[in-house]
């Protein structure tokens, strides 16, 4: 079935026209990088090395829960006292064990114990991620490993911005959008007595009035706890700071999308009001199966939300995950619609995933309106083989180039699937024969795109030809910029980080 599908994909496909970008004259230092990545395609080890130091720019599709490993899961379990379902492989989130005894009921274990049981551990480690999973009846990709790590204290977060900005930093990779929900402490209380209406504003000012947005304070002091755990764990501005310093970290605000409708409205809500009161949080994101029933039946109320939202929050971007779906999954006319929606009822700037976009109806239509809009699909392509079963040619992110819709790599659940970012660019190499020309499209698009605040350096968005007038008769990497690009720089963070990517790309470069 899949070959049938392939050969479809192909045929589909062939005629595409191919959107013409220009850019600037390769140097001699590119050329020989471009050279040397030739020479290594074909040899996975060296591929991965020479892509391990590449600069990647950034990365904007990283769910933050799902990015740290399972390794440090249970360090934090043990440190939280937790215990853990022996026969289910999961942290049990009804109890925790004693202080000075165990007091775990019968089937589990205090977290301590799997230091000491191999089995265990390795059964943990197991049930967390993709590690040698095998897809069978009942246990799919889709739904594997998702629900069974989650019961950790939330003030390990600060832990957990250390380690992914760590692992960022050693991959050349300098900026991260991480999507995470703060706690919140009002949110379900308000939304119980609320019921669902179509009068929206009416909705809105009734969960204002009932005080949602009095717990804003305690989410700004929620980032502003966990980045100063991760600075005092880097020793960041220290002699010695760890390399993840460095990297500049933004935050995405995750809606649980199969909930009530009241409930995904009050979040939705909370998430706008604290992207307009803290410049850390840079945007909202709908996360959640996507083939979920409140997700599937609710899909174009949601969309409605975030149309409405957006119209009251001009200034608060907007990702969703849209079309994380395949053949199968759903019904056939459940792959109507949903990037389509997102793109033209919430007006969302970036995709998530996309996969079905060819299931869609007149999604020619659609990817040509993406194009000339700027929607930016963000392409998981490790994570839509493992959970969706796509890969190759039967993943669109070949049509996307094809119509010249903008994409970036990311990997969405690094800890789940158990690797890093450098693999899904080793991935994109080999399945998609990019060029080196290619992966710098791909890694300047990660921070042309991102919701950094302020002007970009490019003049040309997307087309990375020219730099913009003030800093016109710049190079990056070849000594200080002049005072007028010096002074655009510090005031637009987009820029600046652009800077700082063609810099490590001169770097880079003359390294051949």
């Amino acid at each position: 079935m899949r070959a049938i599908i392939a050969a479809t994909f192909l045929l589909a496909t062939a005629a595409l026209p191919v959107k013409a970008v220009a850019g600037p004259e390769p140097s001699q230092a590119e050329l020989r990088a471009a050279k040397a990545l030739d020479g290594v395609r074909g040899d996975p080890l060296a591929l991965n090395e020479f892509l391990k130091r590449m600069p990647k720019g950034g990365e904007l599709h990283l769910h933050l829960h799902s990015a740290v490993f399972a390794e440090t899961l249970i360090q934090d379990a043990i440190e939280d006292k937790l215990c853990v379902d022996v026969a289910a492989h999961a942290f049990d989130k009804r109890q925790v064990a004693g202080d000075s005894t165990p007091s775990c009921v019968e089937g589990t274990v205090p977290a301590a114990a799997v230091l000491k049981d191999q089995q265990l551990y390795d059964g943990l480690i197991d049930a967390f991620s993709m590690r040698g999973f095998n897809t069978s009846e009942g246990d799919t990709g889709h739904d594997h490993a998702f629900t069974k790590f989650g019961g950790t204290d939330p003030s390990h977060t600060g832990e957990w911005l250390d380690e992914v900005a760590n692992r960022a930093a050693n991959q050349n990779t300098q900026y991260l959008e991480l999507m995470a929900t703060p706690t919140w402490n009002r949110l379900n209380t308000i939304t119980k007595d609320v019921a669902w209406r179509e009068d929206l504003e009416g909705l809105r000012q009734e969960l204002l009035a009932k005080g949602l947005a009095e717990d804003i304070p305690a989410a700004r002091e929620f980032w502003t706890t966990a980045e100063a755990k991760r600075r005092e764990l880097g020793r960041c501005n220290e002699e010695g700071e760890a390399p993840g310093c460095t990297v500049a970290l933004r935050y995405i605000y995750e809606v649980f999308r199969n909930n009530p409708k009241e409930l995904v409205f009050a979040q939705t809500l909370f998430g706008f009001e604290l992207a307009a009161a803290d410049p850390r949080v840079v945007a909202i994101n709908f996360v959640g199966e996507e083939d979920g029933p409140s997700a599937m039946a609710d899909y174009t109320e949601h969309m409605r939300m975030v149309g409405f939202f957006r119209a009251l929050y001009p200034k608060v971007h907007v990702s969703l995950h849209a079309g994380e779906l395949v053949p199968g999954l759903v019904p056939p006319e459940g792959l109507c619609c949903h990037i389509r929606l997102a793109v033209e009822e919430a007006g969302t700037d970036r995709i998530g995933h996309g996969v079905d976009v060819m299931y869609e109806d007149h999604p020619y239509e659609l990817l040509k309106t993406m194009a000339d809009k700027g929607v930016l699909v963000e392409i998981n392509l490790t994570s839509n083989d493992l959970i969706l079963g796509i890969s190759g040619n039967t993943h669109p992110f070949a049509t996307y180039r094809k119509f010249g819709v903008p994409v970036a790599l990311s990997t969405d659940d690094p800890g789940i699937e158990r690797i890093d970012l450098t693999h899904d660019y080793a991935r994109a190499v080999t399945d998609y024969a990019l060029t080196y020309a290619d992966l710098k499209e791909l890694v300047r698009n990660n921070i042309e795109y991102s919701f950094l605040p302020g002007a970009g350096l490019w003049a040309d968005k997307g087309g990375f030809s020219r730099f913009a007038a003030d800093c016109g008769g710049d190079r990056p990497g070849q000594g200080e910029p002049s005072p007028p690009c010096a002074s655009f720089l510090a005031a637009n963070a987009k820029a600046a980080q652009q800077w700082e990517l063609e810099r490590r790309f001169q770097a880079f470069q003359t390294g051949f």
